[in-house]
């Protein structure tokens, strides 16, 4: 072959690749155009969060999507704890769409055919990127919580007016505030209402227990009276309206919730003895009294009453039974004092007796009478301690007693009760004598003449008393009486000490002053000296001097009063 014909041949083939190699060039460019043009676009078909962006430049996206997300965002979101509802502002809460985050790579250069190909004509969506600011969040899942939340309502049967009241139980629920936050973030803004995470608080007492107790021993128990048959034989029936023994019932829980009825046996004893005051008769203490001025036992009395340990399950069980009745049984009720108890106090004969005299002067009289029929059979048991204000009582008009001298700073003045002291000397000088222990006593402020001098005690509501513990061993019972103008105090018992009184002589003797008194309630004062005296008090027993004690006594003067008014008695 010659040059020319091969030269010829490689020039034809030139030919035809040249045009070929040109159109690939074209074809290439257009494809990498076309791939740059994309890169700058989001796909055709892409939604974000609902919204279709297909085909726009980044910044438009943007735009659109900020302006269409504005009402969604805006909206609140429900959070709800049946039956209750609370709005959540998505602003105050924290919440916000992240837009650059959520379209940041939608875009971007790539030649990849399948991915361009994917790119004009696939689905390509995608959520909306949520900002959420933690601390606003959980502030306003708490705030929210404060209106969901409920507390658990422990349910309750009550008696109360001869009525059963039923409260059912019910369920506490509280928010549990990061977990609703979670789920608050986690559905918006696609959900506007979101279920509160929650914790449940159980009641005591189920509300199907509640039901349950009502029905089987709630209502039946208030829907009738009770009748109470007492003793056996039947002695008496008393019968219970429900308003009188509602307030004994209750309705209590046990270790697993079951409520049963119960009954306080106190409250229910009282309604009983308030229906039937007479069920049950109170035993009467054993004494020793004056009769014939004579000390006699009077023997105690056996009472009656309920059986408290028969009264409950009887009653319990006729609550709910169709005859509603309980019998139940009597019991002796023993006196505290018995007949033999009152018998070995010993009071038997007379261990000490005393008598002075009163001047003539009728309300004074009248008081000292009152006063000594009060005193008259008084008991004091062996250990116990006597007052004598305790026993006669404030001296009012409304007793009958009447306003007479009494001595008050010194001066004689008028009140109701004037002549008791005289009572107080003679029981006092009955005691001294009888060897009680005195625990108490005050003496005139001026001595009066009647009246052994340093052996004498006044008395006035409530302060001046006379007190004295019978420590004798025996019991002691006082005898008073007036005859004429004799005042006498008598103490039965059995006879411990023989007593004897020494006084000693007067010393710092002070003389009184003269006082000329205008006031028409004057009283007037005859004149007496002012001394210090000790009475020696001798005990003793057999002959013997066991022990002695003594009693100081200091006077004022009496001074002599003159009354000069012509109203002044």
């Amino acid at each position: 072959m010659t040059v020319r014909a091969i030269l010829g041949r490689a020039g034809g083939r030139h030919g035809v690749w040249l045009p070929l190699v040109a159109a690939l060039v074209v074809l290439g460019s257009a494809y990498v155009g076309v791939a740059a043009f994309l890169s700058g676009h989001v796909p055709a078909k892409a939604r974000v969060g609902g919204f279709a962006i297909g085909g726009m430049t980044p910044g438009e996206a943007e735009v659109t999507l900020n302006r269409l997300l504005v009402a969604k965002t805006s909206l609140p979101v429900h959070v709800t704890m049946p039956p209750r509802s609370v709005d959540i502002q998505p602003s105050k809460a924290g919440l916000t769409v992240d837009v650059q985050a959520t379209l940041s790579d939608l875009t971007g250069f790539t030649v990849n055919p399948v991915r361009l190909w994917a790119h004009l004509t696939g689905e390509k969506s995608r959520p909306l990127i949520v900002a959420v600011d933690r601390a606003k969040l959980t502030a306003a899942v708490t705030t929210a919580a404060r209106t969901l939340d409920t507390s658990v309502r422990q349910g309750s049967i009550t008696f109360t007016g001869g009525r059963t009241t039923a409260v059912r139980s019910v369920v506490g629920r509280a928010v549990k505030v990061p977990e609703t936050a979670d789920a608050v973030a986690s559905a918006w803004p696609n959900r506007r209402t979101v279920q509160a995470v929650t914790t449940a608080t159980q009641p005591a007492v189920a509300a199907d227990e509640i039901t349950r107790a009502t029905k089987e021993f709630g209502r039946p128990a208030m829907s009738a009276p009770v009748k109470v048959l007492v003793g056996s034989p039947l002695r008496a029936t008393v019968v219970l309206q429900p308003r009188q023994y509602a307030a004994a019932l209750s309705a209590k829980p046990d270790g697993a919730g079951r409520l049963h009825l119960g009954i306080d046996i106190d409250t229910l004893m009282t309604a009983l003895r308030a229906a039937a005051p007479g069920v049950e008769s109170t035993p009467v203490d054993a004494t020793v009294r004056l009769i014939a001025d004579q000390p006699v036992v009077v023997p105690a009395v056996l009472g009656r009453g309920l059986d408290k340990r028969s009264v409950l399950a009887p009653f319990l069980a006729a609550l709910t039974s169709s005859t509603r009745t309980a019998t139940i049984r009597e019991v002796p009720v023993s006196p505290k004092v018995t007949t033999a108890t009152a018998a070995g106090w010993g009071i038997k004969d007379a261990i000490s007796t005393f008598t002075t005299q009163f001047p003539f002067n009728p309300p004074r009289t009248s008081n000292i009478t009152i006063a000594v029929a009060t005193l008259n059979g008084t008991l004091v048991r062996p250990g116990d301690q006597f007052s004598l204000n305790a026993t006669l009582g404030q001296r009012t008009a409304a007793k009958g007693y009447q306003q007479a001298p009494v001595i008050y700073a010194g001066r004689l003045v008028k009140d109701y009760g004037g002549g008791v002291s005289q009572v107080s000397t003679t029981t006092f000088n009955a005691a001294f004598f009888a060897g009680v222990r005195i625990d108490s006593y005050t003496p005139h402020s001026f001595y009066i003449s009647r009246y052994p001098e340093g052996r004498e005690a006044t008395v006035s509501w409530p302060d001046v008393d006379q007190r004295w513990t019978n420590d004798t061993g025996s019991g002691i019972l006082i005898k008073a009486s007036v005859r004429g103008s004799n005042l006498t105090v008598t103490f039965l018992g059995t006879k411990a000490w023989d007593i004897e009184a020494v006084k000693g002589p007067r010393r710092n003797v002070t003389q009184p002053q003269s006082i000329a008194d205008a006031r028409p309630d004057c009283v007037p004062q005859s004149a007496a000296p002012g001394f210090d005296v000790t009475v020696t008090r001798i005990f003793k027993k057999g002959g013997s001097v066991v022990r002695t004690g003594q009693l100081n006594t200091h006077y004022l003067p009496e001074n002599n009063v003159q009354c000069t008014s012509p109203a002044a008695p």
